[in-house]
């Protein structure tokens, strides 16, 4: 059944691509735009392991836009999920070895499970200058967070561009309300937040894209960890690096990188810990990623 399923999604995602980009709000999106128009691209990337070593895990995601005018309307969602059944021992007679089969059992443990969702709003005002408003919505169980619902609002600029390569910057506010995982008080976290997109033509049919999101704290923390939640001690720096390439005239496969950073991560997600014992999840979190890509609904101008 894995390997059917594994089967049908190659097949699903091997018919006519275009490779999908990160996206940020940039003037050219709706400049030229005289009638409303809706994009929308998903991509899905899976691994399927039997035998020996039992693993399933997967990524997804969705795009959308809808322009009109000086406005822009996009939503995307992100999930990425792993499982393994790794094999334990368990010396059952207490002789200190393992005498046959039923002595060693498989334990399944989910290494991953985050998901992701943003809903957003620009308006330009002139080439280089927009405001934005954003929805996001998260969830990151082995980091223990439950979910994290917030806000975003700023000022985005067009910092650099040139016929291959365009660098935009953003600047404003961000509120999260943090759910955690392990028994505790939800937090409430208000920051200044910072982000740089740059995206860039490689060479004909191959695109790179980056981009650098750092959250700080403004308001003082009660931490669960207890350890310093005053201004600026939460700080979270959120780094995306991916390359993505036709494959013939449509077909699209992208190579993704994201790394984040949480100076004050929650206390670790995992069940029955002692009352008086609050150790903290890892500070840094990494994904790699590789995905095809497909975009099911597109609109000329």
């Amino acid at each position: 059944m894995r390997l059917f399923i594994a089967f049908a999604l190659l097949l699903v995602f091997t018919y006519p691509a275009h490779a999908q980009k990160f996206e940020y709000g940039k003037y050219e999106d709706v400049k030229d735009v005289k009638k409303v128009e809706w994009v929308a691209a998903a991509e899905a990337g899976v691994l399927f392991t039997t035998g020996n070593s039992e693993t399933t895990s997967g990524t997804a995601g969705v795009k959308a836009s809808r322009k009109s005018g000086d406005n822009k309307f996009s939503v995307e969602g992100s999930a990425a999920y792993a499982k393994s059944d790794l094999r334990v021992i368990q010396d059952l007679n207490g002789n200190g070895m393992i005498d046959n089969a039923s002595e060693i059992t498989s334990v399944p443990s989910i290494t991953a499970e985050t998901l992701y969702g943003k809903l957003r709003y620009d308006r330009y005002f002139t080439e280089l200058n927009s405001l934005f408003l954003a929805f996001v919505a998260s969830r990151d169980l082995p980091g223990g967070k439950e979910a994290v619902l917030g806000g975003q609002i700023g000022y985005s600029r067009s910092l650099y561009k040139s016929k291959t390569a365009q660098t935009t910057g953003e600047f404003g506010y961000d509120y999260a309300h943090e759910d955690p995982v392990a028994p505790g008080p939800a937090l409430s976290i208000h920051s200044l937040r910072a982000f740089v997109g740059h995206h860039a033509t490689m060479t004909e049919g191959a695109d790179l894209d980056a981009s650098a999101e750092l959250l700080s704290n403004l308001n003082r923390e009660t931490l669960p960890t207890h350890k310093d939640g005053g201004t600026f001690e939460d700080t979270r720096l959120n780094i995306k690096l991916a390359i993505s390439a036709k494959i013939g005239v449509n077909l699209a496969f992208q190579a993704a990188l994201e790394a984040h950073y949480d100076h004050r991560p929650p206390i670790l997600g995992i069940k029955n810990l002692a009352m008086d014992f609050t150790p903290e999840a890892s500070k840094l979190d990494t994904l790699m990623k590789a995905s095809f890509i497909y975009t099911f609904v597109g609109a000329k101008k």
